[in-house]
C-alpha cells in the first residue's frame, strides 16, 4: 500500500489547554479518523500503522494532556472532561465529523467520543480494548507493570517484559515493541501517566453499549494478556452494530501486523454502507 506524505504537526488551543496534534490530508472526500492512543503514548508511536492505511483516509493523532507535546494539567480529568475537550479540538482543526480508532486505553476514550458524539461520530474501530473498570482482567502480574511508566522511561526494562505483556509476536520478537518504548519527543510523566490512570480507574461503559449506534469495527488479537480475547467477544455480542475481528497475534497487532489490520481498517472506514453484522473471523 502506497506511503502518505508526512503528518503537519501544530497546536490545537482549546480553552485554557494546548494540545498537540498531527494532520495528515486524504485523498477522499470521508471524514477523518481520529486516532486515540493507549496508555502513556505519544501520537508517534502508530505512525508505522497510520501510515499504511489507505491514502483516502485523513488521519488525526494527538497527545492527550501530560503524554508527548500536550502539557501536564494542574487538576486530574474524567474521560467525559477529555472527550468534550477532543471534540473542541477536532472543531478548531476544522473537522465537524469524524471516525474514531481507540487502541488499549484509548478504547475507552473512542467509545466515549461515540456515546457523547453520536451526530459528529460516524464509525467506530475499538483495537485491543475494553468495556473499562468493568472488564474481564489481565492477570495480576500483568497489572503490575502497567500501575507504573517504568516500560515509557526504561527501554531495557520494555524489552525485559514485553513478551509478558503485550504477548503474540512480542514474546520472541521484544524489539516490536520499540516504537513504544523509545526514540519519543521526551520521557512519559509520571503526573501525566497517573491521570490517565485515574481517568479510567471509575469509568465503564459495560451499561451503554446498546446506547453505540455506530458501525463498530473490534481487532482482538487471541494472544493478548492485557485485553484477554473474551472482553472482544463481550463487546461484539452487546454493541447494536458491532463485527469482530481476531487476529493471531497479541497486544500490539496494530504494530506487529500493521499492513494487514490496515486493511481491514481501511475497507471498513471506505465502505460506502456498512450494515450490521456479527462475523467473527
Amino acid at each position: 500500500m502506497k506511503r502518505r506524505q508526512a503528518d503537519r504537526v501544530t497546536t490545537v488551543a482549546v480553552g485554557d489547554r494546548q494540545l498537540r496534534a498531527a494532520t495528515r490530508p486524504g485523498t477522499g472526500d470521508g471524514p477523518p479518523l481520529l486516532m486515540c492512543n493507549g496508555i502513556g503514548t505519544p501520537l508517534e508511536a502508530l505512525e508505522p500503522f497510520t501510515s499504511v492505511l489507505d491514502p483516502a483516509i485523513e488521519v488525526v493523532r494527538f497527545d492527550v494532556p501530560g503524554v508527548g507535546g500536550s502539557p501536564v494539567p494542574r487538576l486530574p480529568y474524567t474521560i467525559h472532561c477529555l472527550a468534550r475537550l477532543v471534540g473542541q479540538m477536532l472543531g478548531e482543526l476544522g473537522y465537524d465529523r469524524f471516525d474514531v480508532l481507540g487502541i488499549s486505553w484509548g478504547g475507552g476514550l473512542a467509545q466515549q467520543l461515540a456515546l457523547q458524539y453520536p451526530r459528529r461520530c460516524r464509525r467506530l474501530v475499538l483495537a485491543a480494548t475494553s468495556t473499562g473498570s468493568l472488564m474481564i482482567p489481565a492477570r495480576p502480574s500483568v497489572l503490575r507493570h502497567l500501575s507504573s511508566p517504568r516500560r515509557h522511561r526504561d527501554p531495557a526494562h520494555a524489552a525485559r517484559i514485553a513478551g509478558s505483556i503485550y504477548g503474540g509476536a512480542l514474546r520472541h520478537h521484544p524489539e516490536l515493541a520499540e516504537p513504544i518504548t523509545s526514540a519519543l519527543p521526551r520521557p512519559v510523566s509520571r503526573r501525566g501517566y497517573l491521570y490517565q490512570l485515574t481517568a479510567s480507574a471509575g469509568w465503564t461503559s459495560l451499561p451503554l453499549l446498546r446506547l453505540i449506534r455506530q458501525p463498530t469495527l473490534i481487532l482482538a488479537g487471541d494472544d493478548d494478556p492485557i485485553i484477554p480475547l473474551a472482553n472482544g467477544r463481550l463487546m461484539a455480542a452487546l454493541l447494536p452494530d458491532a463485527r469482530l475481528h481476531v487476529y493471531p497475534d497479541g497486544h500490539l497487532g496494530l504494530l506487529t501486523r500493521a499492513d494487514e489490520l490496515a486493511s481491514v481498517v481501511s475497507d471498513f472506514l471506505l465502505a460506502v454502507e456498512p450494515g450490521p453484522s456479527r462475523a467473527v473471523q
